[in-house]
């Protein structure tokens, strides 16, 4: 009877030593993830309607300088390849300049 029970109990310990330490991982994961920091934000919403405000406009300055590189890169590229007189680019590059052109008359296409 005795050796049963030691047993049982031997397999209670080592039960609460794994939890134990699923605890402490447990724990340590959800300090790495800062979850009282997030709680805390949530709990201020000017902070976080700041916080989204600041990010929207970085992300639109940002697309706007990206675009605005991407474009004169594109142009640049294409003055170059018109500047070549080559017969099939240069047709297609007056065709998209004259486009161009009647949009800003605004007149369609």
């Amino acid at each position: 009877m005795k050796t049963e029970e030691h047993e049982d109990m031997h397999n209670v310990r080592t039960s609460l030593v794994a939890l134990e330490e699923r605890l402490q991982k447990l724990s340590a994961q959800m300090e790495r993830t800062q979850i009282a920091d997030y709680v805390q934000l949530l709990n201020r919403p000017f902070s976080l309607m700041w916080r989204n405000i600041l990010g929207g406009l970085s992300r639109g300055i940002g697309i706007a300088i990206g675009f605005t590189i991407f474009a004169s890169t594109i142009l640049y590229v294409l003055q170059l390849l018109g500047a070549l007189n080559l017969p099939i680019i240069g047709d297609y590059i007056a065709d998209i300049v004259r486009i161009v052109q009647h949009q800003l008359e605004g007149k369609t296409y």
